[in-house]
């Protein structure tokens, strides 16, 4: 049998605008994904459902999907996305009655059955994340266009590969590496040298978007159309599968993907071959994600430039006392970010930041009183006074959380082209996530001459959130540098490495196929990105922090 060749157009809300029709043009496809949610989108969504009942969903999606409707026709290309997000059957009749002014004749068809919002009061978003299989189910009934509400990332690629290929919930293997497909899939440009550690090997100053030809064993090959820019190959794929994972079990609601079973090769240019992938049993389990409103939050970001950078700090800490002393907000915290440089020969580089967020339930308490206190201070404070951006009232802002409920628990329903609901049974066998024993380590290099560098000489990185955690994973591009790597970056190294960690637990996770180690890190990001708790809430240049930091490195490395 053919592989089955599916691409991806979007990989957050907000991607690409052109992408669809790229990807429609640029050569053949079978399936078109496209990827629109993640936490801070669910909240987002939350928040314009409060105003309109009917909104809810990916709002640019049909404007997309306006323009290249009747090509995916055309071409045969089936569609399948997650931009229905929190009202599917809203987006599903909105592109239903799009295709009949076009006079395209499709298939609609969506999934329901994740929005558990009323079981959790106080939420304004709690959602079930599904699998595939009532993805597959409207595929095989005939659907043209599949839209969904909270599913796994990768499910949108499960679902098409367990349709086209005729797998069921048993079949592990091959749904494991559908999923490592689709996790590099998920993310678009990613795959093909967006935000990649060694950007300069390629031009990638327009990635093409990425896609995945899957063979009926599971295995894939990783590509993009010809002529697109961007490069893929084995360190660009690595870097998005390690991208927001955590240990060596890759859970998700249809199969539990061993990553450390993952091998690749490069196949040709822009072609990485993806086999080996083991499947087990899924868990017990349905993540859950929730959102919801955690108060209002202000922020004021002081411009100190040239001397006493430290006295006029302490300056505009002690005025601004009283202002937070007569209604203390909740959470005060003060930032200096040392951005100056002495003797610099712009203003611009003389200045250091000095950042104050408050948050509160109260927006009064994070508003114009202290606004008007800190703009009070324009002529009355320390030389060379001034603000970023004029304070506001404040501003919402979102806590992210995620809890567990048994399969059984959701009802996961396909809604067919022809009206028909079909409901998708949860998997018969589970089984419960343990940890994976530590693999062995290669044998360490022999010792020799060292000097100090930045560890990203070496070493590649990527790092992301998962709500309040974040993850870093960490790879090597030889067997030399992972015999170096996997001996020196140990948990311990990193929080050295990483300050910020030291009083956060670390987690190191081995992948030796992959020459990776994969670092978790609870906590660091707080109540997650919506609650903007640290300068990079999404933890998206933690791993470029890390290889910018300076180790002793072997000079046989450098």
């Amino acid at each position: 049998m053919r592989p089955l060749r599916i691409g991806n157009f979007s990989g957050f809300y907000g991607d690409r605008f052109d992408a669809l029709r790229e990807m429609l043009t640029g050569g053949e496809l079978d399936v078109l994904t496209g990827d629109y949610l993640a936490e801070l989108t669910m909240l987002i969504l939350g928040r314009d459902r409060l105003k309109d009942p009917a909104a809810g969903y990916a709002r640019t999606f049909p404007r997309q999907l306006e323009d290249c409707l009747g090509l995916a026709h055309e071409r045969g290309v089936r569609i399948v996305t997650n931009a229905g997000g929190l009202n599917p059957r809203g987006l599903a009749t909105e592109i239903g009655a799009l295709a009949e002014r076009l006079g395209v004749p499709l298939r609609i068809a969506h999934v329901e059955g994740d929005d558990l919002t009323a079981r959790h009061p106080g939420t304004l978003a709690a959602h079930a994340y599904l699998g595939g299989f009532g993805i597959a189910a409207c595929l095989r009934a005939g659907a043209d266009v599949v839209v969904t509400g909270r599913v796994t990332d990768a499910a949108l690629v499960t679902g098409p590969a367990a349709a086209h290929f005729g797998w069921g919930p048993a079949d592990h293997d091959r749904l494991a590496g559908a999923v490592v497909a689709g996790h590099v899939l998920e993310c678009g440009t990613q795959a093909t040298g967006g935000n990649y550690a060694f950007f300069g090997e390629g031009d990638v100053r327009r990635p093409g978007f990425p896609l995945a030809e899957i063979h009926a064993d599971g295995s894939s090959v990783i590509t993009k159309h010809p002529g697109t820019g961007g490069f893929v190959d084995v360190g660009t794929v690595t870097a998005q599968l390690l991208y927001e994972t955590g240990g060596a079990r890759y859970a998700g609601p249809d199969v539990t993907a061993r990553l450390d079973t993952v091998r690749l090769g490069q196949e040709g240019p822009d072609r990485v071959r993806i086999e080996g992938v083991r499947g087990e049993a899924p868990p017990p389990d349905l993540k859950v994600g929730l959102n919801r409103l955690g108060g209002f939050r202000n922020e004021v970001v002081f411009v100190l430039t040239g001397l006493d950078v430290e006295a006029k700090a302490d300056l505009v800490r002690e005025q601004l006392a009283g202002a937070l002393a007569a209604s203390p907000p909740r959470e005060v915290r003060w930032d200096l970010v040392r951005t100056d440089r002495a003797d610099a020969d712009t203003e611009e580089t003389a200045s250091a930041l000095l950042r104050l967020v408050v948050r509160d339930p109260d927006q009064q308490v994070v508003g114009r009183a202290l606004s008007g206190a800190a703009v009070e201070l324009a002529l009355a404070s320390y030389p060379g006074f001034h603000v970023l951006s004029p304070p506001g009232k404040g501003a919402p802002y979102g806590v992210f959380e995620d809890v567990y409920v048994p399969h059984g628990a959701v009802d996961h329903v396909a809604v067919l082209p022809d009206g028909r609901r079909l409901t998708v049974p949860p998997p018969q066998e589970t089984r419960p996530l343990d940890a994976v024993p530590h693999p062995p380590l290669p044998e360490p290099l022999p010792p020799g001459p060292t000097r100090r560098a930045p560890l990203g000489r070496v070493a590649g990185a990527r790092s992301g959130d998962k709500g309040g955690n974040a993850n870093v994973g960490v790879w090597a591009r030889t067997d030399d540098a992972w015999r170096w790597l996997a001996h020196t970056l140990t948990a311990e190294r990193f929080r050295q490495l990483i300050p910020e960690s030291r009083d956060l637990p670390v987690t190191r996770h081995v992948l030796p196929h992959l020459r990776a180690l994969n670092f978790v890190v609870e906590g660091i990001l707080g109540a997650g990105v919506a609650a903007q708790a640290r300068f990079d809430p999404q933890a998206k240049a933690l791993g470029e922090w890390l290889r910018s930091r300076h180790l002793d490195i072997p000079e046989t490395l450098l």
